[in-house]
């Protein structure tokens, strides 16, 4: 099947899309073979995310679409950094007679990207970024239903400020099991020391702060050393697995 024999898909399900992805980078990956899928003129198609003040090619899909984001990141201007800036779809109708953006359009035609359709994602948030789709022929956009590609647009702003927050979630967890572990461990040498010399808790805490900031090293480590020059193995919380399904 050619790209002219390709069928234009009805509006997309973002949400479908975001329970059968199980990370947010398959997510966009999905996102942007979704987008190429609606666009039945275009050879590529590119999902740009600002990360740490800085946009980003995050996923792509087609051969064409990497290498020409990163052309106008590389001189920090184009069609998908105006859409991902200003927050409106901008589009070039043909990359031989366009004159925004310096150099660009040349090396695109170069490239063989006669046009190209940059819509906006998540606008004016952290997660700003734009769906950059690009084509081998002029006005390849004219006569493509514009609707189904700006819902899809729209519905991955909610979409991707849903998959970030489940990934921080996500993370949140790892850091709060990884702390729980810690503090385990440090009980369990606190029970050491209390037994040694008949303490209280609080003071069995302060000789193993006195004796990590001494050696200089972090409690943690101090404390699952003693448990383990007592035991002869590590402390219990090194031990732990995730559960099994």
């Amino acid at each position: 099947m050619t790209l002219t024999d390709r069928p234009q898909s009805s509006a997309p399900d973002v949400i479908a899309l975001l329970l059968e992805t199980a990370t947010l980078d398959d997510f966009l990956q999905a996102l942007a073979g979704r987008s190429l899928e609606l666009a039945p003129h275009a050879d590529g198609c590119g999902v740009t995310i600002e990360r740490q003040g800085r946009p980003v090619t995050v996923s792509s899909a087609g051969a064409s679409a990497t290498k020409l984001d990163e052309a106008q990141y590389g001189q920090d201007d184009g069609p998908c950094l105006q859409a991902m800036r200003t927050g409106r779809i901008v589009s070039v109708t043909d990359t031989l007679s366009e004159s925004r953006w310096g150099d660009y359009p040349a090396y695109a035609a170069a490239c063989g990207a006669r046009s190209s359709l940059s819509l906006p994602i998540a606008p004016h948030t952290d997660s700003a970024g734009a769906l950059n789709l690009y084509a081998p022929v002029p006005g390849a956009f004219a006569d493509t239903d514009l609707a189904p590609l700006k819902l899809l647009a729209a519905q991955a702003t909610g979409a991707i400020a849903l998959a970030q927050r489940l990934s921080d979630a996500q993370e949140f967890a790892t850091d709060l099991q990884t702390a729980l572990r810690s503090r385990t461990v440090i009980d369990q040498a606190m029970g050491v020391i209390m037994g040694q010399q008949r303490c209280t808790a609080e003071k069995a805490f302060d000789v193993l702060r006195a004796a990590s900031q001494h050696r200089n090293i972090k409690l943690r480590e101090l404390c699952a050393e003693l448990i383990a020059s007592i035991t002869g193995q590590p402390p219990a919380s090194e031990e732990l697995h995730p559960r099994r399904p």
